[in-house]
């Protein structure tokens, strides 16, 4: 997706509380990686951690961070971890859910399951 020429990456999807706003997600978020190592780029180039903020409390926001996130809904490698993590999330938009746009999507690009764990168990792959 984006800039090809880059590495495979990995990709996940986690549900957090935050009782702050938006602008310090963000500031968290973007923390976090600096912490990591994530060195400036060009967009949708090559990085080492990218976390973006899909939804938040189901706000909408034209201005940084958009929400929900502007590209959510074309991205399957964004959709299919939301849709096993938050089923019953839907985008404050259009009211669809995470499964419901996937089956909107074209084929490719793909994104690939790595884990054989069964949806809902909280163990790791032996």
């Amino acid at each position: 997706m984006g800039f090809a020429a880059q590495p495979a990456f990995w990709n996940a999807a986690a549900a957090i509380r935050w009782d702050g706003t938006a602008e310090a997600l963000l500031r968290a978020t973007q923390s976090v990686e600096s912490d990591v190592g994530r060195t400036p780029s060009f967009r949708n180039g090559p990085r080492e951690i990218d976390v973006d903020i899909l939804d938040l409390g189901a706000r909408t926001r034209p201005s940084d961070p958009i929400l929900p996130h502007p590209r959510l809904s074309t991205r399957r490698f964004v959709l299919a971890p939301l849709s096993e993590i938050a089923p019953r999330w839907k985008h404050p938009a259009t009211g669809l859910t995470a499964a419901q746009l996937l089956l909107r999507l074209p084929e490719r690009p793909r994104a690939t399951r790595l884990s054989s764990r069964p949806r809902g168990s909280a163990a790791p792959d032996p």
